[in-house]
Parts: C-alpha cells; sequence; structure tokens
C-alpha cells in the first residue's frame, strides 16, 4: 500500500492537515471521512483509485492529525467552510469529493454553499436523520454547554496496545477485517507518556451544535446542490433510508444505490463495491 504525503494548511487560523496520493496529470478526488475518523481510514480505497485520480484526504478539524477546535466549535458549517478552504488552498476547483456518514453530511452542505467547487459528489451514508426536540433554544444552549463541561472533565478511554485499541473497532464495526481494524487504530489513536493509547479525536466532536437548521431549511439547502450526487447506503445500516425520502428527493440530480451486505461503514465493509460504484459514476457508459 502506498503511503500519502503529509500536508498542512490554515482555515481561519485553525491548522488543519491533510494527505495526498499524488498523479498531478490526474483528475482529483477528494475524501472526506466521518466523525471520531481520520483521513488514514480512506487508505484502502484510495490504493485502488490512485493510479487513475490525485487523490486529497483532509482531517476534519478536532480529528486526526488537525488541530482541535479551541472552543469546541465543530458544526457543519465550519467543517464545509474547512473544505471550502482546502479547495481554494490547493487551488482544486470544481472537484469530485467522496465522503463518508459525517463527512457526506458536511460534502452535502459544502456543494450547497459553494456550488462552483463541486464537479461530482459521492455521499456514503450522508442523508442522516437528526433528532428533533421541543426545548427552546435558550435550554438546547445551555444543554450543550453542560455536555461540554462533562465531556472535557471525563476520562478519555486509553487502551494498553495498538491490538485492544483495534479490537475496540471491531465491536463497532463487527464487518472489520483484523487487518483494517489494526490499520485504522494504528492511525486512530496517539501514544502516552505510561505508554497506553488514546483515540486523536477530540471528543467534543460528538457534540452537535445546539442551533442546527430545521427540517424545511435543511431541504432548501439541498435544493441549491448542481452537481449529480450518488447517495450510496449498506442494506443493513441503521441511517439507511427509502427511495422516497424527501431530503433525498430535495438533492435535484441525486440517486440513491444501496449495497448489499454492508453497514454503516459501506466503504470498510464492501470495499470493491464502493470503488466500483465510484468509478462508474465519474465515468458514465
Amino acid at each position: 500500500m502506498s503511503a500519502p504525503v503529509s500536508r498542512e494548511f490554515r482555515s481561519r487560523r485553525l491548522r488543519l492537515h491533510y494527505l495526498e496520493w499524488g498523479n498531478d496529470d490526474a483528475p482529483t478526488i477528494i475524501l472526506v471521512h466521518g466523525g471520531n475518523d481520520h483521513a488514514r481510514s480512506w487508505d484502502f480505497v484510495a490504493d485502488r483509485l490512485r493510479g487513475d485520480y490525485r487523490i486529497f484526504a483532509p482531517d476534519l478539524r478536532g480529528h486526526g492529525d488537525s488541530d482541535w477546535s479551541p472552543d469546541g466549535h465543530y458544526s457543519l458549517t465550519a467543517n464545509a467552510i474547512d473544505l471550502a478552504e482546502l479547495i481554494r488552498h490547493e487551488r482544486l476547483a470544481p472537484a469530485t469529493i467522496v465522503a463518508h456518514s459525517y463527512g457526506a453530511m458536511t460534502a452535502l452542505h459544502h456543494a450547497a454553499l459553494f456550488p462552483e467547487q463541486v464537479a461530482r459528489l459521492v455521499a456514503i451514508e450522508g442523508i442522516v436523520t437528526r433528532s428533533q426536540t421541543d426545548e427552546t433554544v435558550r435550554d438546547r444552549i445551555r444543554t450543550h454547554y453542560d455536555r461540554q463541561r462533562a465531556f472535557i472533565d471525563k476520562t478519555a478511554p486509553r487502551y494498553a496496545t495498538i491490538e485492544d485499541a483495534a479490537a475496540r473497532m471491531k465491536v463497532t464495526n463487527p464487518r472489520l477485517s483484523a487487518e483494517m481494524a489494526h490499520h485504522l487504530a494504528l492511525h486512530g489513536t496517539r501514544p502516552g507518556a505510561d505508554g497506553g493509547h488514546s483515540w486523536k479525536f477530540d471528543p467534543l466532536v460528538r457534540l452537535r451544535t445546539p442551533i442546527d437548521l430545521s427540517p424545511e431549511e435543511e431541504f432548501g439547502l439541498y435544493a441549491q446542490i448542481a452537481c449529480p450526487v450518488l447517495m450510496l447506503q449498506g442494506d443493513e445500516s441503521t441511517f439507511r433510508i427509502g427511495p422516497d425520502d424527501p431530503r433525498a428527493g430535495a438533492i435535484p440530480d441525486g440517486r440513491l444505490v444501496t449495497l448489499e451486505g454492508a453497514g454503516h461503514w459501506v466503504q470498510h465493509d464492501r470495499l470493491d463495491g464502493v470503488v466500483e460504484a465510484i468509478r462508474g459514476f465519474l465515468s458514465p457508459a
């Protein structure tokens, strides 16, 4: 497996890390990971695509080797603007984006906000139902603050070995091979002074912004997406949606494809199937 080149840039004063698999004369793909994940989780996909594409993979703010947000700000808007800044920094527009889960939610927002930057988008498990609440704005903000304090005061989980961290990953996704689980744990943890290992991501990324889009606002945002969108999902995912889901229907040029034998991490569970779907979407007959 070919190792990528490690690079950095700044998005509104925050230092963000990204990877590049160079192929200067080839078209560009940007791979965007999901929540609590990291850019190296795309290595297996990138290894199959790098011969035909120039590939970039950012660590979202608070993830991987990117800086943590000083104020714990991890909204979809903040991440979408960071993605726009990466594209501007590397002069990649219009780019093809392949993204997973929270990264796909980010990419959908980015494509609506910056349509001139995106040529095509593959959103893997990116249409996610967000819980609704009857709390007032004031109560949501206070609850968010209280939860932030609790997360900051809580001791983060630590693992004696990389193998222990990999075993924890297989609990989350039993479909992971031993090789893939070890790879994800190796690049998703950092060693501590005591020799143990902790996850690289900021625990505060688990908290969503207390002020979010209403369903009507979200539909309106998706309607602004100008590029073709392929929505991939796993048939055994708890996040899968039906073909008549109004959010998917709000995307003007979108189509939904379900892959069998896959849960939420479709690109890990059905690696060859996802790569084949990406290639077919980018080079239609």
